[in-house]
């Protein structure tokens, strides 16, 4: 199962066969691997700024599509048709050196709507991305286990103290994460002590989830491991090891809960056939729509 790095979703399912990093340090397995790509992020920090992406930044060419001025890249390619694509860049084109540029602009124009409608939802995904971004200085907040946590520095407390406040208006934080530094303390310092928690909790949460599912899936685990990996929320070998992206935390428990009992029912099917979805269902009946949720979530970016 993948996770996130650069603005792009981090995924359960697309393999690309790199082993999942652990926490422990611990090499690849021997056994086979089963994986769960992940969140919107290609790098730990990726350090995204929203685009105009009706400018390519390596645009060549320009068009006029229902009004809109549309900068897009090209390139020649071995291919018998056109091609376009809309990325977190904006719009690319390729197409076979002999084609004219009248008709590369003809065809732009017949999918003009398409073109246009898929950059709008990159801008809109590349905002909602900068609007996750966390920055480490007190008074700004983290998300944990889908609600913000503020985060405040308390030279008072030893490492780091969840206070549970009364529910709030909607939106507001109820919930304060008192840091055991000194008032003077950086945003190295700060980011290092919160994340050191936050890796603490996911622990904590994973295991729990995974005591709580593993007997009703009949399956035994082995060891259990953070990741830090780049692409995959999750991976499970048939060795009975389970590797789980400590980013998850930020998420709510049920999407939680989906990535948990999609790797341990890799446990009884290494596969992603119709038995292995009929595992998962079996514990997360409604799967698929925590699926699309985790694919829609952005990963919280780190500064």
């Amino acid at each position: 199962m993948r996770s996130p790095a650069t603005p792009t979703q981090l995924s359960l399912f697309d393999d690309d066969g790199a082993s999942p990093s652990t926490a422990s340090g611990a090499g690849a397995p021997n056994a086979p691997v089963a994986e769960t790509p992940a969140p919107s992020a290609a790098a730990e920090t990726p350090q995204l700024v929203v685009p105009d992406l009706l400018l390519h930044p390596r645009a060549a060419r320009e068009i006029v599509l229902q009004g809109t001025r549309v900068g897009y890249e090209f390139r020649t390619a071995r291919r018998r048709s056109i091609g376009m694509a809309v990325g977190v860049d904006g719009l690319s084109v390729s197409a076979p050196r002999w084609v004219r540029r009248t008709e590369i602009d003809e065809a732009l124009h017949e999918r003009a709507g398409w073109i246009l409608r898929k950059l709008a939802e990159q801008r809109d995904r590349a905002q909602r991305l900068q609007a996750t971004r966390v920055h480490w200085r007190e008074g700004a907040s983290v998300p944990f286990l889908g609600e913000p946590v503020v985060m405040v520095i308390d030279p008072r407390v030893a490492g780091a103290v969840l206070h549970e406040g009364a529910r709030g208006l909607p939106g507001v934080a109820r919930r304060t994460l008192h840091v055991g530094l000194a008032q003077q303390a950086g945003a190295a310092q700060l980011r290092e002590a919160v994340q050191s928690w936050l890796k603490r909790q996911a622990l904590r949460v994973f295991e729990q989830r995974c005591a709580h599912f593993a007997p009703r899936l009949r399956v035994t685990v082995r060891r259990l491991s953070l990741s830090s990996a780049t692409t995959r929320w999750g991976s499970a070998s048939a060795d009975g090891s389970i590797w789980l992206h400590w980013r998850l935390v930020h998420f709510s428990l049920p999407v939680i809960d989906y990535v948990v009992a999609h790797e341990l029912a890799h446990l009884r099917e290494m596969n992603h056939s119709r038995a292995f979805w009929a595992v998962v269902r079996s514990v997360v009946p409604d799967f698929e729509r925590t699926r699309r949720a985790l694919d829609e979530l952005p990963v919280p970016l780190l500064d």
